[in-house]
């Protein structure tokens, strides 16, 4: 059974469905969400599922109601006994949320997609994210990654930088470039955040990633530090009707001298649709990004 789904600018989601010829619409009937991987009580989420016009039924997802980040798999319970029934994808229109551009005060942004599984089984992407930092502008040139973008449920003030992790954390005397830190603590690289009201810029020179290069495919991923002493905030791009950035968004890796020889250095976009950035050995600038 193929359920359409209209999305609004807030973030809320309708399904309708056809009504089953083969049973009985119960007053129970519910659209059921589930997460994927999860089993607690909040993994299950149940829509009342009631007529709207003839043969057609329908369910309501606001934009008030939480989903916890990740994918939700999509079922239709129709009270008749029977075990939920997992729902195809029908006309989807997502119009609604290319370009949304919500309320930059927002304190927490609820972003939800449906698409396709790779089964042809209809599912929902969800993040939940506040703050947020939404990517924008991407512009990838020799000597570095220009980045334009929105904050969202915070405000820059003095001291707001953006931050590269790395995800692999360097031995007692591992390398430390200007920005990194070195002697055992992670590896961060920081260059100051240009802002004007919730948009901001910034330019991220690739020589001290490749610098702190060791070893295979090293990933860093981007933080958005608003202030002094805030807590930093993910860089990602949520805010379209792409759920899966990694396989429609591709950017060009570019070569890098370093101590250690060459290295190409690119962006890319990861499982979860944050912003990273890979720093690639010669041996495996073939390789695939990783997440």
């Amino acid at each position: 059974m193929r359920a359409d789904c209209i999305a609004d600018s807030a973030g809320g989601l309708t399904f309708d469905l056809p009504t089953p010829q083969e049973a009985h619409t119960a007053w129970s009937a519910a659209l059921v969400l589930r997460l994927r991987g999860g089993d607690g009580a909040d993994d299950e989420v149940r829509l009342p599922l009631g007529p709207n016009g003839s043969g057609r039924l329908r369910a309501v997802l606001p934009s008030t109601v939480a989903l916890a980040e990740g994918r939700w798999n999509a079922y239709a319970d129709f009270g008749d006994g029977r075990d939920p029934r997992r729902l195809l994808p029908g006309v989807n229109d997502l119009r609604s949320l290319v370009d949304r551009r919500p309320l930059a005060g927002i304190g927490r942004l609820g972003v939800r997609i449906p698409y396709a599984t790779k089964f042809g089984n209809l599912a929902l992407r969800s993040w939940q994210r506040g703050p947020h930092a939404e990517a924008g502008d991407i512009l990838v040139a020799p000597d570095g990654l220009t980045v334009s973008g929105r904050l969202y449920g915070a405000v820059a003030a003095a001291g707001a930088q953006v931050e590269a992790h790395a995800r692999r954390t360097p031995p007692g005397n591992g390398a430390s470039g200007t920005g990194a830190s070195g002697n055992g603590a992670p590896l961060v690289v920081t260059v100051p955040l240009t802002v004007e009201g919730p948009d901001f810029t910034f330019t991220l020179p690739y020589a001290e990633l490749a610098a702190c290069w060791e070893r295979g495919n090293e990933p860093w991923d981007l933080w958005v530090r608003p202030a002094e002493g805030a807590r930093p905030v993910r860089i990602a791009r949520l805010l379209d009707d792409v759920p899966d950035k990694k396989q429609v968004f591709s950017y060009p890796a570019l070569p890098v001298r370093a101590a250690v020889g060459q290295v190409r250095v690119g962006p890319y976009y990861t499982l979860d649709n944050d912003l990273a950035i890979r720093v690639a050995g010669p041996a495996e600038q073939d390789a695939p990004a990783g997440s």
